[in-house]
């Protein structure tokens, strides 16, 4: 049906008449509810050729303010995975609104609509995501829960697919999406759930003999996942293919090792059939062992680490690495190149670990996240090789958690022992332990901190250890109690550890909330870690500090935690602050032409970077030593300037004095 007898439908005209009316009632009262607009809207997208009415009256219902008071009115921070939630089993009122954000942002994409939260290249971003999420709908295929969903909606979140997937195009789209999921993996993130879906998603269409595909790109992202090795490159499944190799003679088993080996650290991914394949040289004794340094792509350091550790390298297979924790093996290989193991505690740490009983609330919750197939001891030990291996790929989700995770990856790459004493506690006792000014602090029965339930999209750690955490910061922050300056101040090195730099600086003064001095907290920055400006000292222990966090459109969002963990010159010789962000993906746009880089400026998986000015203008804490500081007055007022302006020009205006009468 054409757009314009869509348009003449009934429905169609109450929608128009819902919106003009929304208008109206939100001049004289803000807080007027949306509910009929969303009604209408979703009796549209009921009807054929629904989305495409919709699609032209994004506009109308954006100046109606339609999305208001609701995570929608935020487009910049929408996640894609939680989108194909609201979409593919969300109520009528949920999927409509989710289905009207989608529509918007699908008009910024392709240059329809300009939005002022959003730019086009992060909708375009998006869109991707979501597509790539939903590429099963592709020809409008339908799996059995979307065929039994009331309403037909169904088949109405299929044809809103159909018409965004034709807005964009598929052969941009198949591009983007390949693009897409490298960028994601090039940050190596341990939970890979998301990227995992899309090159499924991908694989589906690249087998399709009815979707005309030729992407040398997806293929080899698909090969990685589901034909890495001669033995596989059909995807035999995985009954077969351990048939098969027990007749693979010598060669052929280290011709496999080599090709598992090349995929896992060309990708991040971790293909199921490369779980049988260890278990595989695991029951071939010492014949067998000789090859485990192959599969895991070992250099000379992990092979030294995993011989002087092999009991313990051995044991730590046999207990947890199997299909269901496949991705693990790329965090065992990891591991052993860091040389986590030549600390005794470390090594000691894990032989509890994998003997640890684990309390009924952690059974419960890891059984609740990962399913019955292992035991939750298994899931929680896989997940504790992925994070040493990996301390850069841990990620708070959609969790106000930042506090506690930077100090899970700070831990698992500066101090892992205590890191496993620490999970030892949560896991084991439902408690952990900290002081604080010489207080013992105990996360057993404090209240919830900022996380209010239990996070389920995390790694296993994270997952039962950042709840003890995130409580006990709060508690800490309760008990500074009435203070002259940010508590952080306080928190930080009775929290993180004694390598917490004793200095400290917050941009705005805690009891008025308003800027001081704001060049003044820029060049003590610049003299603590620029090395041009601070005799050349590198930042030996990663760093917490705060960021303003901003928008696309450079508008001021809150409080971010991060760490700073080294500064340096990129390869174009440009001086850049490399750290760590939290959130699961770290390649965003803070507006103003400051976009966080995850790759391709000499940054190491996990890290993000920005040009030292860039990062300069965002920064609102950090700690520094004040016995290795630089000399400030030599530092350039030009760039000073140029931060506080860029600063001015987006999040600092939330913090400036109130003007005078």
């Amino acid at each position: 049906m054409s757009v314009s007898v869509v348009d003449a439908s009934p429905a169609v005209k109450q929608l128009d008449q819902a919106i003009m009316a929304l208008g109206q009632a939100r001049q004289a009262q803000p807080e007027a509810t949306n509910t009929h607009v969303l009604a209408a809207a979703g009796r549209v997208l009921l009807e054929d050729g629904g989305p495409a009415a919709l699609y032209h009256r994004v506009r109308r219902l954006e100046s109606a303010r339609v999305f208001a008071g609701t995570d929608w009115d935020q487009p910049a921070i929408l996640q894609a995975d939680i989108a194909k939630i609201s979409l593919r089993t969300g109520d009528l009122a949920t999927t409509t609104i989710e289905a009207l954000s989608q529509l918007r942002l699908l008009a910024v994409a392709v240059g329809d609509y300009q939005h002022p939260r959003i730019t086009a290249r992060r909708a375009h971003q998006f869109m991707t995501q979501v597509m790539a999420l939903n590429l099963d709908l592709m020809g409008g295929r339908l799996n059995e829960s979307d065929r039994e969903r009331g309403q037909g909606l169904g088949e109405a979140v299929a044809a809103l697919y159909a018409f965004e997937l034709a807005t964009m195009g598929y052969e941009s789209i198949l591009d983007s999406l390949v693009r897409e999921v490298w960028r994601i993996l090039d940050q190596r993130p341990i939970d890979i759930d998301q990227a995992r879906d899309m090159v499924i998603q991908i694989a589906h269409c690249l087998y399709d003999p009815s979707i005309d595909t030729d992407n040398a790109g997806a293929a080899a992202l698909v090969n990685s996942l589901f034909a890495p090795t001669p033995g596989c490159s059909e995807d035999p499944g995985i009954a077969t293919y351990a048939t098969r190799l027990a007749d693979m003679m010598p060669g052929a088993l280290a011709d496999e090792a080599q090709r598992f080996a090349r995929a896992v650290h060309q990708t991040g991914l971790v293909s199921d059939y490369h779980a049988v394949f260890l278990r595989h040289l695991r029951s071939l004794g010492a014949a067998g062992d000789t090859l485990i340094p192959v599969a895991l792509g070992l250099s000379s350091t992990g092979r030294d680490a995993l011989g002087c550790y092999q009991l313990l390298v051995h044991t730590l297979i046999d207990e947890c690495l199997f299909v269901e924790t496949a991705q693990s093996i790329y965090g065992l290989s990891c591991l052993l190149e860091r040389g986590v193991l030549y600390s005794g505690p470390v090594a000691a740490g894990l032989w509890r670990q994998i003997q640890l009983p684990l309390s009924t609330e952690t059974r419960d919750t890891l059984a609740t996240a990962f399913g019955d197939a292992l035991a939750p001891r298994q899931y929680l030990l896989a997940g504790v090789l992925s994070l040493l291996g990996q301390p850069l790929g841990v990620g708070q989700g959609n969790n106000p958690t930042c506090q506690s995770v930077i100090g899970v990856s700070m831990w698992a790459a500066n101090d892992p022992d205590y890191l496993l004493q620490l999970l030892a506690w949560a896991a084991r006792d439902d408690e952990i332990l900290f002081r604080f000014e010489g207080q013992t602090v105990s996360s057993k029965g404090l209240a919830a901190g900022l996380a209010k339930t239990r996070p389920l999209d995390v790694d296993p750690v994270s997952m039962i250890l950042v709840p003890h955490l995130d409580r006990i910061y709060i508690e800490m922050g309760r008990l500074c109690g009435p203070r002259d300056d940010d508590l952080h101040r306080w928190i930080h090195p009775e929290f993180y550890g004694w390598w917490v730099g004793q200095g400290f600086r917050v941009v705005a003064d805690p009891t008025t909330d308003t800027i001081v001095d704001h060049a003044d907290f820029l060049r003590q920055f610049y003299a603590s870690y620029h090395p041009v400006y601070n005799n050349n000292l590198p930042v030996v222990h990663p760093q917490p500090a705060g960021i303003a966090a901003t928008d696309s459109a450079a508008r001021y969002i809150g409080r971010h935690a991060i760490t700073i963990l080294r500064i340096g010159r990129d390869p174009a010789g440009e001086m850049r602050v490399y750290f760590f962000n939290p959130n699961n993906d770290s390649g965003q746009d803070w507006g103003g032409g400051v976009v966080t880089s995850t790759e391709g400026h000499g940054e190491f998986f996990g890290e993000a970077s920005l040009p030292f000015p860039a990062f300069a203008s965002r920064l609102f804490v950090y700690h520094y030593d004040p016995l290795e500081k630089g000399d400030p007055d030599q530092v350039p007022a030009g760039e000073i300037q140029q931060a506080v302006e860029a600063a001015e020009a987006s999040w600092a205006g939330e913090f400036q004095p109130p003007a005078s009468s």
